[in-house]
């Protein structure tokens, strides 16, 4: 936050130092109500019911396993047809688990909706911005967000943001009579405004429910698998051709197989091979981590405005941290008032009074009113609201006041700096700086301030006349929390409006680096250059509003992903520019409004915990997406070969549904909620097949070796072929989850456990041998059934290897689920060190 102690007006009180108009009474506002005329707009922070359902239910691939299941019911194969149910339990918990998620964000965004401050019946009040009825009188300050279209009216000045509107990011002034659209956020100034439109009236209405809306779109996960599912769509229809045709002509040929109705094998041998492509459980899977990991930060008191940015966790490297607020806590408290070795001007105590006066408007205006209370403000002649960019406010008195000309309240490097006669002043408040005090100046001027001065600068001739320091608490937790992030690989830097001195003493205090701030002051334009000192650098002060979006830029320009965090409506620009914004509970509305997290208790030690959960979903993705995309890989293979070389399709759909049941739902559901602190790098889908497409290709070529085997043996029935078939995907397949779990935990291994225990019981319990048609085939046939299991384990283990390499080559698998590391380090979910606190844990 900026050096003027805030990102709101301390010239809040100017707008209350007029007489307030009385406000709608209640009768009126019911009347409105009753008429329609009330701002209820629904804000969804999740989707729909039904559009969580139609996510679910109605896409092309349940399409095309729903009309295979109606088909096999038809035909009287019901016992072919379970990956139907596997389908719609597929559905079911999707849609179970994704509503749960909804109910709890949309619970803890209505516990922590927007509100407006409205007069009513004369006296101020405060309502959720959802009952701002037509024509009610609402106070405006800096921070606020405009929930309304609202015309302001005589003696109110703002700048307002409108870049959620129009994509401009510079302040616009708005004057009495000017329009505020909804989506706006208020940056500076204060005043009265009636509410012109209300809900679905409003001009901005459609644009700020798309702000909010629950999006998916930006994960690199969900694109990476939609290209996946979309090369599986068009290899569908032309291998199901290739498995029709030679599963017609192993049933003696087309026109005898519809004689002998044998094209019924044939059919149920098809859609055994195309069922088998689709990779349906892993929509499922990455459904349920995004969904689980918003509810588990819900948990956490973090809400998730963004389901997407779940993903984004996983992947930061870099934390911005702003220092009030995030670093400091509580309050900030009046300390004194230091004289700068001048007779004070006489009215300096009105003055600050003045500024003190709405201790509303800003926590440097309410330290202020404390120090220095007043019932009744002198009333001004003019005033000039703060600013985080021109980090001063100023109010004018006239002559009969007693307190004559004008008071500037903020930086002293901006109330000071082009005061020739200041230097001692300058000199002083930079030694109160260096010991972590925050530094104001109070300055005269014997005369209005001159035309412009709020945009082209302070004139050279202002006294100084104060300086008030004030103080802030650093919070307990942050040197652990600090540490914690520096230990997995995310740096942390801290961009603040204070002082570089001010930041550097709070630096020392948390023993961060070497302690000195950079001051922002001497940026240099040139991106390059900015670049190479924004990536040395850790520690900035001074900061502008626009510097903190440039320093995000900056960062993101060199190959980041940037986390930002803020309270103050001087972070909203570097929030929305962010790759993740998060903001504290204390936030003005407009901050919360452009963040995708919302820290609701505002505990800062609760980042560490948000990481690690954003961590765990990611990693567990990518882990369960190596299973089913060699599955994947695997049933195409066997698919497309089958139907080039005409060979018997070598399962039956309900022998796929098994093994798939037991190699890959089961387990991988499980997985998918186990602890992972791996941060996330781009690449997911190149990482995965790079393991995927050997591993497939592996398992498939010892499959259709064992079949061909069985099949060209004399002796041999389908069902034992079909047994020595399943035994070696089965023992394949097994290892590669295997694989896909490492580094192993004692969780892991129990999964590992049940999963082989699954098998040896399909295999040999007569009631699953009569059901599957599966048996342990004779020994010469099992024996080579085994062999080729084993030679298949062996080509996936070298598959991993060579992922593992070509990853720490490129930089990427280093980080991905094949990595081998000291499985003490998942077993705890990976937070190893960090605040030893309920939220961590």
């Amino acid at each position: 936050m900026s050096t003027a102690g805030q990102n709101q007006s301390v010239s809040g009180a100017a707008a209350g130092h007029r007489g307030a108009p009385e406000g709608l009474s209640t009768a009126e506002v019911l009347e409105r109500t009753h008429s329609g005329q009330v701002n209820s707009v629904p804000a969804a922070t999740s989707r729909s019911v039904w559009d969580i359902v139609r996510a679910n239910v109605f896409t092309l691939f349940n399409a095309i396993v729903g009309g295979s299941f109606l088909l096999l019911l038809v035909l009287g194969q019901w016992r072919d047809a379970l990956f139907g149910l596997s389908a719609i339990s597929n559905a079911l918990i999707g849609i179970i688990q994704e509503y749960r998620a909804k109910r709890s964000l949309d619970q803890l965004a209505i516990l922590h909706a927007a509100t407006s401050r409205v007069i009513r019946n004369g006296a101020r009040t405060e309502i959720p911005s959802g009952e701002l009825v037509a024509d009610d009188l609402v106070v405006l300050s800096a921070g606020d967000e405009v929930t309304a279209d609202l015309q302001l009216l005589d003696g109110a000045s703002l700048e307002v943001d409108e870049s959620l509107l129009t994509g401009e990011s510079e302040p616009v002034p708005k004057l009495p009579g000017d329009v505020l659209l909804s989506g706006s956020l208020v940056l500076g100034g204060n005043g009265y405004a009636r509410v012109l439109r209300v809900g679905p009236a409003t001009f901005a209405s459609g644009l700020a429910a798309e702000a909010r809306r629950f999006s998916l779109v930006t994960s690199e996960i969900r694109r990476g698998l939609d290209r996946v599912f979309r090369v599986i769509s068009w290899l569908l229809l032309p291998t199901a051709a290739l498995l029709v045709n030679a599963q017609m002509l192993e049933q003696g040929g087309w026109s005898a197989a519809f004689t002998t109705w044998r094209w019924v094998p044939a059919a149920v041998g098809t859609i055994a091979g195309i069922m088998a492509m689709i990779p349906l459980g892993l929509v499922l899977m990455t459904s349920v981590a995004f969904a689980v990991g918003g509810l588990r930060l819900a948990g956490q008191k973090v809400l998730v405005q963004e389901l997407a940015a779940v993903e984004v966790l996983a992947r930061v490297d870099v934390l911005c941290l702003d220092k009030t607020g995030t670093l400091s806590s509580g309050p900030i408290e009046f300390d004194a008032v230091h004289g700068t070795g001048r007779r004070p001007e006489d009215g300096w105590r009105a003055a600050v009074e003045w500024f003190g006066a709405a201790s509303d408007a800003s926590s440097t205006a309410a330290a202020i009113g404390a120090a220095f209370p007043t019932t009744v403000p002198l009333p001004e002649v003019a005033s000039v609201p703060f600013s985080s960019a021109r980090k001063w406010s100023s109010v004018t008195f006239g002559p009969e006041s007693g307190a004559f000309g004008t008071w500037i309240l903020g930086a002293p490097d901006a109330v000071l700096g082009g005061s020739p006669g200041s230097s001692r002043a300058r000199d002083q408040a930079a030694a109160l700086a260096s010991t972590g005090l925050r530094t104001l100046a109070l300055a005269h001027l014997p005369a209005p301030l001159p035309p412009g001065a709020a945009e082209s600068g302070l004139p050279a001739d202002l006294s100084p006349v104060f300086l008030l320091t004030f103080r802030e608490s650093i919070r307990t937790d942050a040197p652990r929390t600090l540490d914690y992030f520096r230990r997995q690989g995310v740096t942390v830097k801290i961009i603040s409006g204070d002082d570089p001195r001010t930041v550097s003493a709070l630096a020392r205090g948390l023993g961060f680096g070497s302690g000195t701030a950079y001051d922002a002051r001497n940026l240099p334009e040139e991106p390059l250059l900015q670049d190479g000192i924004v990536e040395s650098q850790d520690l900035f002060g001074g900061v502008t509003p626009s510097q903190k979006r440039e320093l995000i830029q900056s960062l993101k320009r060199q190959g980041h992903t940037v986390a930002m965090t803020g309270d103050g409506v001087n972070d909203v620009l570097a929030l929305k520019e962010a790759d993740l914004g998060i903001a504290m509970d204390s936030a003005a509305p407009a901050t919360k409004a452009v963040a995708r997290l919302v820290l609701l208790d505002g505990r800062f030690d609760r980042l560490p915990a948000v990481v690690d959960e954003g961590r765990r979903a990611i990693a567990n993705i990518e882990r369960v997406s190596l299973v089913f995309l060699s599955k994947t890989v695997y049933a195409t293979v066997i698919s497309v070969l089958a139907g080039i070389l005409l060979l018997a399709f070598p399962f039956l759909p309900r022998q796929l549904s098994a093994l798939d049941g037991l190699t890959i739902g089961l387990p991988a559901f499980f997985l998918a909620l186990q602890p992972g602190a791996r941060r996330y790098e781009s690449g997911f889908l190149r990482r995965s097949l790079a393991f995927a497409v050997p591993a497939g290709i592996s398992a498939a070529a010892c499959v259709l070796a064992v079949a061909a085997y069985a099949q060209s043996s004399g002796g041999r029935d389908t069902e034992e072929a079909q047994s020595a078939s399943a035994v070696t995907l089965a023992l394949v397949a097994a290892w590669i989850l295997v694989i896909a779990s490492r580094p192993l935990t004692t969780p892991k291994l129990l999964i590992l456990a049940g999963m082989y225990a699954g098998l040896a019981l399909l295999f040999t319990v007569p009631l699953t041998q009569d059901f599957f048609r599966l048996g342990l085939p004779h020994a010469e046939l099992l024996a080579v059934a085994v062999a080729a299991a084993l030679a298949g384990c062996l080509a996936v283990e070298t598959a991993a290897h060579f992922a593992r390499r070509t990853g720490a080559r490129t930089g990427g698998s280093r980080l991905g689920p094949l990595t081998l590391e000291p499985a003490s380090r998942e077993a705890d979910g990976g937070t190893a060190g960090q605040p030893d606190d309920p939220a961590s844990r």
